[in-house]
């Protein structure tokens, strides 16, 4: 059973590593035409992004779909990755790749027409998979606290 987690594990952080270089291989206006197009759906549901951040409202669109990529890479590699290793280092070595990938990824946008290479798009991506590290590092200090009391509520209650 571990076996058949692990290869779809694999094939899940593989498939997103695939899907965020194919989107990032589209050429400037096939990305700025994504851009409108998810302005346009978010208008249609009633949240205006033009109105809130008029002209600069593509630019936050894609680089909120650069956050959003890296955050879920950020736990596709950590559960890859536990399977190897203690979820400690998972966790630090998911970063590594988040970060790793984010740097080749604006690399290769250098070769991509009417993208380019930027730095800021890096800290960006890997303020995703940062933030995903922070939230799970809560969520199991969290639920290990929790644990942790209901076992000495057990302990006390007999």
């Amino acid at each position: 059973m571990k076996n058949k987690r692990t290869i779809i594990s694999w094939i899940l952080l593989l498939a997103w590593m695939s899907l965020i270089f194919f989107m990032s291989n589209q050429p400037s206006y096939v990305s700025s035409k994504q851009s409108s197009l998810v302005i346009d759906i978010l208008a249609v549901i009633g949240i205006d992004l033009n109105s809130y951040f008029g002209s600069i409202a593509s630019f936050v669109v894609r680089k909120a779909a650069h956050f959003s990529e890296y955050f879920i890479l950020y736990f596709l590699a950590v559960n890859v990755i536990k399977n190897y290793v203690y979820i400690n280092k998972a966790r630090l070595y998911a970063l590594l790749i988040v970060f790793a990938y984010a740097s080749t990824d604006e690399i290769h946008q250098y070769f991509v027409p009417g993208r380019s290479m930027a730095f800021r798009d890096v800290l960006i991506d890997f303020s995703g998979g940062f933030s995903g590290y922070v939230i799970q590092k809560i969520y199991y200090k969290l639920k290990n606290v929790r644990k942790n009391t209901c076992i000495s509520e057990k302990v006390v209650v007999k």
